[in-house]
């Protein structure tokens, strides 16, 4: 099967998006498939892919790994070109209405992920003049329409299927499919005591956050919730690796709070460090209610990790408190609680978090979503056929 991906997020800007669609090509291509990318250009034309076809983009002022492919193209002609039997779309703005508009235009079935919750970051990412009420209204308007139009849609997690049915009540078909995560990658046999050595760890507990810096992952919940846990015990640091707008906002916010030796950012984590920063800490954490998914919970189980996420949307389908890892509520005495209880979890916990990560195999999940192609394909072509009667 020949399959077009277009997406509004990827490389060299690395996220929960870039990770699916990265995760779901190779295994494609395992299975003998073959998968044509279209994407943002980047910033800088040294971080261009060779084979992925690029948009004329414009980054964000102050979130330059991002690009919007604002500008008119005929680029899509080209799914003439390379053959494309199906359309998946992991974006939902600019290059989610690109790939219907081509599907409409070529007579070709439309599948779209839903990756992110985007109709709660029109407040944080609104670069129009229009009030954020306004926007959040159209949005949805918009996304209503987007997700109805789409041959099949693709949710990560039952939570947020259900979301998406209240959102747009006639979406034509809709299936819960998780991102797969790679359990022989992410092992508890990986060795994390260059990246301890690299981050002045020493004898301290690590715990880890990883991911996007921005407003709307609530790393306030995090500071705050360290802070208390430092007046119990000692011997811990916070890492919150990774980039983003909001990346000097909470340095400056962690110095503000006296913990400038405490809490250490980082920066950008490389594919090739990834699994090493799991292995380095002692326990993971995840405060974003953003999440549709939250792949990077599953990596740290995956890894032997004991895990604290906040009881929310998807990550209350993924933890089971007190068995596989722990949940914490909306409030720093929460969080510090449950992060606590994750530093002393007992080996019970660290299987049962890993053995819940290898229910999420790349294999099974690649598998069904070839399965969902097909019935794209086959729905796309019995609607012609009515149209040509």
């Amino acid at each position: 099967m020949r399959i077009a991906m277009f997406t509004d997020t990827y490389l060299p800007a690395r996220d929960g998006v870039v990770s699916s669609i990265l995760v779901t090509r190779e295994q494609l291509q395992a299975l003998g498939h073959e998968v044509f990318i279209f994407a943002p250009a980047p910033k800088d034309d040294k971080d261009r892919e060779p084979g992925v076809f690029y948009f004329r983009s414009r980054t964000f002022k102050n979130y330059d790994t991002y690009g919007i492919p604002l500008y008119p193209t005929n680029k899509s002609e080209l799914l003439r070109e390379v053959k494309a039997e199906v359309i998946h779309s992991h974006g939902l703005t600019f290059q989610g209405l690109r790939s219907l508009m081509a599907g409409r235009n070529l007579g070709l079935p439309v599948v779209v992920t839903w990756h992110t919750m985007v109709t709660e970051a029109a407040r944080y990412y609104n670069f129009t003049k229009l009030p954020e009420w306004m926007v959040t209204l159209l949005m949805k308007r918009y996304l209503r329409s987007l997700l109805a139009r789409a041959d099949a849609v693709v949710a990560p997690t039952q939570s947020i299927k259900e979301e998406l049915l209240v959102m747009s009540p006639h979406i034509r078909h809709i299936e819960v499919i998780p991102t797969g995560v790679d359990s022989v990658r992410f092992s508890p046999r990986n060795d994390g005591s260059a990246i301890r050595e690299r981050l002045g760890i020493g004898n301290d507990h690590m715990v880890l956050s990883l991911g996007r810096i921005a407003w709307e992952k609530n790393l306030d919940l995090l500071l705050e919730g360290f802070k208390l846990l430092r007046k119990e015990r000692g011997d811990v640091k916070l890492v919150i690796a990774g980039e983003g707008p909001a990346r000097k906002h909470y340095m400056q916010r962690a110095s503000e709070m006296g913990m400038a030796d405490r809490v250490i950012f980082p920066g950008f984590v490389t594919d090739e460090d990834l699994a090493s920063y799991y292995a380095a800490c002692d326990a993971f954490t995840l405060a974003s209610k953003f999440e549709t998914q939250g792949l990077v919970v599953l990596e740290a189980m995956a890894s032997g990790k004991p895990v604290s996420a906040i009881n929310y949307r998807a990550l209350k389908e993924i933890v089971s408190d007190g068995h596989n890892g722990y949940l914490f509520e909306d409030g720093p005495e929460s969080w510090a609680e449950a992060t606590g209880k994750a530093l002393d979890a007992p080996a019970a916990v660290r299987a049962a978090g890993r053995a819940k990560a290898e229910e999420y195999s790349i294999k099974k999940g690649v598998e069904h979503l070839v399965q969902l192609y097909g019935h794209a394909i086959r729905s796309k072509e019995e609607r012609l056929n009515k149209i040509r009667r």
